[in-house]
């Protein structure tokens, strides 16, 4: 089962691109007065939508606004289903959000539930630009805070701001800071107000006496088009005059769209029913993209060079290490004897790679049962230096061995992997990176495509810091990785999103092998 062992983590990427659809996290400075003044005529009311990708239901969302004194508060309820390799991950995610009487956020909440637990986080702003924040993950609990430039306003009520403030006219742009608290970072997002027109959507339904619903009635609803872009994705959505959400796509194919929940529901059993019917079904698939060469053995080869065209280059972390970027061609090569060594023990005693040894929301180095299960993994003694390469090959085949090779819909965290023992790429690697830290070796994430069963996937795995950065793969077994990996990302959740800007438009072609 290579396929399922390896590549499953694009459903993480996925995911945060449907979460991006619905549930965005933004910030900005708004006119205050003049939006206190407007949202008195912002009526509250509830939302039903139907979740696709391609022809098929893949999950169903509501989103509630409410008025609350002071302001209002607007909860979003989605659950997905999604087809990969022959099975279905599943995951509900929660959003609440609590906002002033101008839509500046006040509180939050935020949970995930899929098979393997529950990642949850919820935060306050104190002080206007003041944001604490609590993760809850697997029985931990982590404080952290962010000082932000501007006040926070929740992401879902981006389009509602534009709206109340008058913004929605073609040709509009506007630039927002982003929080997003699934993966705990910030980033700018342009809004473009794109077109206006008229949609038509279902009102009411009634009961056919075939036992199906279907619409009885139809509203035609004023509409505006306006794309959100980040890390050179673009999610585009149709909004009414309010700026609610009539319509949205992504560029994974994932669409959502404004319905009844009846007519959601319904949608939602028969794909169940139906089950995956083909490949264009399959979120991972779907989005392979082809090899001109077999490289099944790949683990031979000291250097694979590739043409890398269909997207801009700039700004992802393709040169450096054993990537070397030539214009369009990439030249990947497996360390050798030369890169395999260190003059160092661990812990690692320089303050130069402190980044890649200090604990994160998400990689809880510092954790007891971390640190214990890095000691066990490695059979360290107390107060025993060790030899970086042989713990990073130990780690590695640890890793591998520990964990279950299962398609997982979850935010990653550390502990929770360490708990349910298993998961995808992305679970075997901010497990691998964990532990790592808490044997004092540097280490870091890598993402981007990986070949197998005759294609490039997306995928994740750590790199370790030894003489330079050196890449290693737990999910595949090997110490160091094949030179089939090419790196596009460095860096956690916030930073793979960018891989998906590859998806659909990335061609590679395999020149050369030695």
């Amino acid at each position: 089962m290579p396929r399922r062992r390896a590549l499953a983590a694009l459903i993480v990427v996925a995911w945060i691109a449907m979460v991006g659809l619905h549930v965005r996290r933004e910030y900005f400075q708004p006119e205050l007065a003049r939006l206190a003044s407007a949202t008195m005529s912002l009526a509250p009311g509830t939302n039903f939508y139907t979740l696709t990708m391609g022809d098929r239901a893949i999950g169903q969302a509501t989103s509630v606004l409410d008025t609350i004194p002071g302001g209002f508060q607007l909860d979003d309820l989605m659950s997905l289903e999604l087809p990969a390799l022959g099975q279905t991950g599943t995951a509900v995610a929660r959003t609440s959000v609590t906002l002033d009487d101008a839509l500046l956020m006040e509180s939050f909440e935020f949970s995930l539930d899929s098979e393997v637990g529950r990642f949850a986080a919820s935060g306050t702003v104190d002080a206007d630009t003041l944001l604490r924040v609590t993760i809850r993950s697997e029985g931990s609990e982590q404080d952290v805070e962010f000082r932000l430039a501007q006040p926070p306003v929740f992401s879902a009520i981006v389009p509602i701001r534009l709206a109340m403030a008058g913004d929605l006219e073609v040709g509009n742009r506007v630039q927002f800071p982003v929080f997003d608290p699934s993966s705990m970072a910030t980033r700018t997002v342009e809004v473009r107000v794109l077109e206006q027109d008229t949609l038509i959507f279902p009102d009411s339904v009634s009961l056919g006496p075939d036992g199906r619903f279907a619409p009885a009635s139809f509203d035609t609803i004023p509409a505006w088009r306006i794309a959100e872009a980040f890390g050179g994705v673009s999610v585009e959505s149709w909004i009414d005059d309010d700026g609610r959400t009539l319509r949205a796509s992504s560029p994974l194919g994932f669409a959502m769209g404004k319905t009844q929940y009846e007519l959601a529901q319904q949608a939602l059993n028969e794909a169940r029913r139906d089950g995956a019917r083909a490949i264009d079904d399959d979120v991972i698939l779907s989005t392979a993209i082809q090899s001109n060469v077999d490289l099944s053995e790949a683990g031979r080869f000291g250097e694979v060079r590739f043409l890398l065209s269909g997207v801009d280059l700039e700004g992802f972390d393709l040169d450096g290490g054993r990537q070397e970027l030539r214009g369009d061609t990439l030249i990947v090569r497996r360390e050798g004897p030369e890169q395999l060594r260190a003059d160092y023990t661990l812990p690692y005693p320089n303050m130069d790679l402190s980044d890649a040894l200090q604990p994160e929301p998400l990689i809880q180095s510092a954790h007891p049962d971390i640190i214990a299960a890095a000691d066990d993994a490695v059979n360290r003694r107390p107060f025993q230096r060790l030899d970086p390469l042989n713990t990073a090959r130990t780690l590695n085949a640890a890793v591998y061995d520990l964990l279950d090779k299962r398609i997982t819909f979850s935010v990653p965290s550390a502990l929770q992997v360490l708990e349910t023992a298993q998961g995808d790429c992305n679970e075997h690697t901010v497990l691998y990176v964990a532990m790592a830290r808490a044997l004092g070796l540097p280490a870091r994430t890598a993402v981007g495509l990986v070949y197998t069963n005759g294609a490039f996937f997306y995928h994740a795995w750590p790199e370790v810091w030894l003489n330079g950065w050196v890449a290693v793969d737990p999910t595949f077994g090997q110490a160091p990785a094949d030179a089939a990996h090419i790196r596009f990302v460095i860096g956690g959740l916030a930073q793979q999103v960018e891989i998906i800007r590859l998806i659909g438009n990335l061609n590679i072609e395999v020149l050369s092998t030695s």
